[in-house]
């Protein structure tokens, strides 16, 4: 899951204080995500899954298909945006 997470963010060219930010987090709490030093939490593999449009199967490994699930409409929460600032 960790290299996952590390490859969407290059694949993505984004450096890690830009995923960070768009988790409102720190760089440094976000590097341990991606080392597998902290675990990663419901909330922010959902939040990831958003950001790069892949499937929290995917992410965790469990499947190599990157499609997403269509999102419930009952999930009220919708995805961060990506900016250049």
């Amino acid at each position: 899951m960790y290299q996952r997470i590390k490859d969407l963010r290059e694949d993505s060219d984004l450096p890690q204080r830009e995923v960070a930010r768009l988790l409102s987090m720190s760089q440094t709490g976000y590097s341990k995500y991606e080392t597998g030093e902290n675990d990663v939490p419901t909330a922010v593999l959902i939040k990831l899954s958003l950001i790069y449009n892949v499937s929290v199967d995917y992410i965790l490994g469990l499947t190599d298909c990157k499609e997403r699930y269509p999102v419930s409409r009952h999930f009220t929460e919708t995805p961060p945006k990506l900016t250049d600032s």
